[in-house]
């Protein structure tokens, strides 16, 4: 429960602040800024590698820290006009072992595995997908001739892929097969994802509310997919997007309009600045 104005507002990115043109749009952009503006603590939160999600974010005008990786990784924003990627905050990465472990049961669940570590991609050389990673804007793909020997030392996750409805299909399955040696989520209908025991969004969130020192009760969170769960349950006002998944709109406070009428836009104006930015 809410016990005063909102001071931090945690942002999924993909179908929370753009859809698939990966465009921000006027609203939504002017928003997040005039909330920043406010003094509102305002981060980006995403699966996305944080040199992914840098571009989003300094186009909103944030200064919090960025959350990549589901929580596993966290930075600092760099200084404006720096070329280089903020200060490493958090990084909490999968054990090697059972990485290796992950790639293997992937497979023979019928999905195509790969690593995210720290700002890189890393997929087997010939990997079919390898073109779409990047015109996604998902950061940097490096190509390697043998994935499983590649990992010698913890990585940050394992994101695997498959057609709807495999991954979901598969979350369950996972989660049982890994339980307290890695957690698994569905970041979007093609993606099942391995993280280490405890990392997620919500412990993302709690981390930056602890440096930002805001209570959070008076944090807002917006997102869409089952990896968005843990941070709208970790907050005081949880929103789920209007094209959220069920399970994501069952443990909101408040369901937005969807990503192409700019819902989070609406919210934030309505929940942070008391009415549309002029």
């Amino acid at each position: 429960m809410r016990r005063g104005p909102i001071r931090f507002v945690a942002l999924d990115l993909d179908g929370t602040l753009v859809g698939d043109d990966l465009a921000l749009r006027p609203r939504t952009v002017a928003a997040v800024r005039a909330a920043v503006e406010r003094g509102v603590h305002v981060a980006l939160v995403t699966g996305r590698m944080t040199s992914s999600a840098l571009p989003f974010a300094r186009a909103l005008g944030l200064r919090a820290p960025l959350v990549g990786l589901q929580g596993a990784l966290i930075r600092e924003m760099p200084t404006p006009g720096s070329a280089r990627l903020g200060r490493l905050l958090l990084h909490r990465p999968l054990a090697a072992e059972v990485a290796r472990e992950v790639l293997a049961w992937c497979r023979e669940a019928g999905l195509t595995p790969h690593v995210n570590h720290l700002e890189r991609m890393v997929v087997p050389v010939g990997d079919a997908r390898a073109a779409d990673y990047s015109s996604w804007s998902f950061g940097r793909v490096v190509a390697v001739p043998d994935l499983d020997a590649w990992i010698t030392h913890p990585v940050s996750k394992v994101i695997s892929v498959g057609a709807p409805p495999l991954p979901d299909a598969a979350l369950a399955r996972a989660q049982a097969a890994f339980a307290g040696r890695a957690g698994a989520t569905v970041s979007h209908p093609m993606f099942l994802e391995f993280l280490a025991p405890g990392v997620n969004k919500g412990g993302a969130v709690r981390f930056l509310a602890r440096r930002l020192a805001v209570d959070l009760r008076d944090a807002l969170a917006i997102g869409d997919q089952l990896n968005d769960l843990e941070m709208l349950t970790a907050v005081g006002t949880g929103v789920a997007m209007g094209g959220a998944r069920p399970e994501v709109r069952s443990v909101a406070r408040l369901v937005a309009p969807p990503v192409e009428e700019e819902g989070a836009a609406q919210v934030i104006e309505e929940l942070v600045l008391g009415g549309r930015p002029s």
